[in-house]
This record gives structure tokens, sequence and C-alpha cells, in this order.
């Protein structure tokens, strides 16, 4: 994270959030609580864990993994290159996770990527409720160079040592008009992952989060 950027303050104004709505054409559901256990909500998404199984080297450790981010890139005339600073996400069962990572992509309408897909490294910090990152992931494309509704999908990731695989817990995602400069805290959505965002459910009804800073270059 930027060493210029503020710490959150522990109370987030309500206007740096993205409130429930039910967008045309989209499906939100609203649950009043998460599955309480998690062994047993992964197997809808197996194709998914398994490639990552084979994809991610493991060495058994916490903050094993390096991720991939990407440098920024090059400035262009009349063009705003865009940092997303991932703070901290806020579970319930923040403590328990093996390996925490999130996969950062960026899809248009179709659900098709548009921008190298990205991961940071895995979480080596947790404060309950809360999994800490304090990492810059540089969108790898202009800002009016992306496809008209696209959005930066955010995938919350973790090993499961028990059936040795990596496992979506749940994602959050960013739309195009949503991005202002500052702080934003954004809802989180049960698995699978959607990226056409056609039917959301709420993971929880709690006040837990994927907390941003957005940082808007302008050349």
């Amino acid at each position: 994270m930027s060493s210029n950027q503020k710490e959150f303050p522990i109370h987030v104004p309500a206007s740096t959030t993205r409130p429930p709505k039910v967008k045309k054409g989209f499906d939100l559901e609203l649950d009043d609580s998460e599955n309480e256990d998690e062994e047993f909500e992964d197997e809808d998404d197996d194709e998914d864990e398994h490639h990552h199984k084979s994809s991610i080297s493991k060495t058994g450790g916490e903050g094993t993994l390096k991720g991939s981010l990407l440098r920024m890139i090059p400035p262009e005339a009349g063009a705003t290159r865009l940092t997303v600073a991932i703070d901290k996400i806020g579970l319930k069962d923040a403590l328990v996770y093996i390996d925490p990572f999130i996969v950062i992509s960026v899809k248009d309408v179709s659900g098709v990527a548009v921008t190298a897909v990205q991961s940071t490294p895995t979480s080596i910090k947790k404060e309950d409720p809360y999994v800490l990152f304090g990492v810059d992931v540089e969108i790898q494309k202009y800002i009016e160079k992306l496809p008209k509704g696209s959005a930066i999908f955010f995938e919350f990731k973790h090993y499961k040592p028990k059936k040795r695989i990596t496992s979506t817990k749940c994602f959050a995602f960013l739309e195009m008009d949503e991005i202002k400069e500052g702080p934003m805290v954004v809802e989180l959505y049960k698995k699978p992952t959607d990226y056409k965002r056609k039917k959301l459910n709420l993971l929880t009804n709690k006040p837990l989060y994927l907390h941003l800073f957005l940082t808007l270059h302008t050349d």
C-alpha cells in the first residue's frame, strides 16, 4: 500500500459503500447468515478448485505463495490508470483460513477476461474479523479502454488441507461507474463466482466487506 495512503477509519462513511441493490436484469438474494460448515459448501466449484490445485505450487506453509501482481502500465496522454489497494477483507471466521489470497480479474458483461488475471501474495496477518493484505493491484488497461459494462472481480481463496485443494470462499466486484478516488468497501457474495452478475447472493448481512482504496492516475 502506498506510503501516503491513510489508514481506514474505524467507522467507514456510508457513502463509500455499495448498498445492496437490484440492477436491471440482475437478481439479488439476501441471506440471513453464512453457511456454518464451510467444508461442505465447495462441491459446486470443484472444477475451478482442482485447476488451481494443479496450477499453483504449494509448500504447505502460510505465506508461501508470492502472487502474480503486475507492474503499472505505462502512461498515455489523456488516459487514466487505476491502482486498487486491497487493504483487508472482513469474514466472521477470518482466523481459520490457510494461505488466503485474492485473485483479481477484469471481465466484460459476458464474463470474458479483458486484462491479465492477477493474484495477491498469501496473507500472513489476520486481526479478527479481518484477513489483512495491504497490497496494490495495477489494473492492466486504461479505464477509458475497458469495454462498457466491465467489472473488476476479487475472489477470496484459501487452501483446504483435508481436500488438498484451493477453494473459493466468496467474491466481490467493482463496476465501472463505482470507480472514484478514495476508500471504498464492497459487499461479499457467495460462490460460485458469477462473472455475468446475473444472480447474486450476499455472503452475509453482517457489516463485513472487502476494503479497498482507489487511486486514479491521469497523465
